[in-house]
């Protein structure tokens, strides 16, 4: 008799890798506001039964009161936040009593700390997951800022690296790598008391470049390297993505609205014309037409009809130089993050100020990466205005809000309220069974 070949199974197809972690579903409305310095944006949203979010309700105001996502004026931000927030609540026949906010404010900055926590050979549990995230926050505290989010990156039981959840493991310590994304607590104060005055409660806030990348970056981009730019009005913010975790944030002060002045006073002509040529005629790529294609342009304090006439190519001139500056100011903080190759070799624009014709190539040359303009792709019922790279940040807050981006989507890590006697046995009961 032959002998008969071993048969070998082929293993089972179990489809392709799940990236993205399965987030907790909000039931209800919730509303979200996203204050940048040449726009304030409300969305009213709702997550569907198929996961995906729903808009309620819109509002957009443009932005005042505030500077370099700063509030400097309470009175004027207040009410072009109220007016934003009514028109979304009319449109959505809601009121809304807390709304979720982007952090810009303040000179937000990331941070790295690492904590240690003895375990005692038992296995880990909530409580002490909490307990590092809280030394994290408490570690921020003592420098004088304040934290927004304090993310676990990895942990360690003893000698076991790279754990992502050690709940259940036995150890005698557990080591915790925290990325913390903290600000001022002056600006933080004046925010509050910007909302408060508003009627309404912060119920979060997100760092916008976090919020950003949320909105615009796929699952394969989060998990295999990728850097969100988003150039706002006032500030042009980065977030840097990988293995699906945030790893580090920046924020310069420089964005559209410096690109608009350097117009202005190149031109001698007016912010409001100045915004219109960037907006109509701006690029940062010269082409052989520029020279003789003429701009009118209205030079301040001339009567009306009075009109200086200049070359396009004057205008991209102007332009040119801010944007590189802009580019420049980006590589060096990527080059002192030290993140090398883990930030990935793809860069996604976002915000206003990356509309411009040319700013793409322009990122793509000076970063050495390839480069793509990002837009909310996660959200349905958006109206067509909002549907631009200006609006990551607003759909990523409401990605947010829904329970996305979290590393912990079943448990809590804000600070636990002090355990009361009944409490503490039954967690001591909990620990040795």
């Amino acid at each position: 008799m032959a002998d008969n070949p071993r048969r070998i199974l082929p293993p089972p197809d179990s489809g392709p890798p799940e990236l993205e972690a399965p987030r907790h579903v909000r039931a209800g409305p919730f509303g979200v506001l996203d204050i940048g310095t040449t726009k304030i944006a409300c969305v009213i949203g709702r997550v569907e039964g198929d996961g995906v979010i729903r808009v309620l309700g819109f509002g957009w105001q443009k932005g005042r009161g505030t500077n370099g996502g700063d509030i400097t004026d309470l009175d004027a931000a207040e009410k072009a936040i109220r007016t934003c927030v009514g028109q979304a609540e009319d449109m959505a026949d809601i009121r809304l009593r807390s709304v979720v906010v982007n952090l810009s404010c303040g000179q937000p900055a990331s941070r790295l700390f690492n904590v240690q926590w003895p375990v005692g050979g038992r296995a880990v549990n909530e409580h002490d997951i909490r307990v590092v995230v809280h030394e994290g926050r408490r570690l921020s505290e003592a420098d004088g800022r304040e934290p927004i989010h304090v993310l676990p990156l990895n942990f360690a039981v003893d000698a076991t690296d790279h754990v992502v959840d050690p709940r259940g493991l036995f150890c005698t310590n557990l080591n915790a790598r925290l990325h913390v994304i903290d600000t001022t607590a002056t600006s933080l104060r004046s925010l509050e008391a910007c909302i408060a005055r508003c009627d309404l409660e912060i119920e979060d806030i997100v760092s916008a470049p976090l919020a950003a990348g949320l909105s615009s970056l796929v699952p394969e981009e989060r998990e295999l390297g990728a850097t969100v730019i988003d150039m706002g009005g006032g500030t042009t913010s980065m977030a840097v993505y990988a293995e699906r975790q945030l790893l580090h944030t920046a924020q310069l002060p420089l964005g559209g609205l410096h690109v608009t002045k350097d117009l202005a006073i190149g031109l001698s002509t007016t912010l409001a014309h100045a915004e219109r040529l960037k907006t109509l005629f701006g690029n940062v790529e010269t082409s052989p037409d520029d020279e003789r294609e003429l701009l009118p342009v209205p030079l301040v304090g001339e009567e009306d009809h009075h009109l200086a006439k200049v070359p396009r190519s004057m205008v991209v001139n102007i332009i040119r130089p801010r944007l590189e500056e802009t580019f420049e100011c980006i590589r060096d903080r990527l080059d002192s993050a030290g993140l090398g190759r883990a930030s990935g070799n793809r860069v996604v624009l976002t915000g206003g100020a990356c509309q411009l014709p040319g700013v793409r190539e322009m990122a793509a040359r000076m970063l050495s990466r390839q480069v793509r303009v990002g837009r909310p792709t996660t959200v349905r019922g958006l109206p067509e205005l909002a549907t631009g790279p200006a609006f990551s940040v607003t759909a990523g807050l409401l990605a947010w809000a829904a329970g996305d981006g979290r590393g912990f989507h079943d448990m809590d890590l804000g600070e636990e309220p002090p355990a009361g006697i009944f409490r503490r046995f039954v967690n001591f009961l909990k620990e040795r069974v």
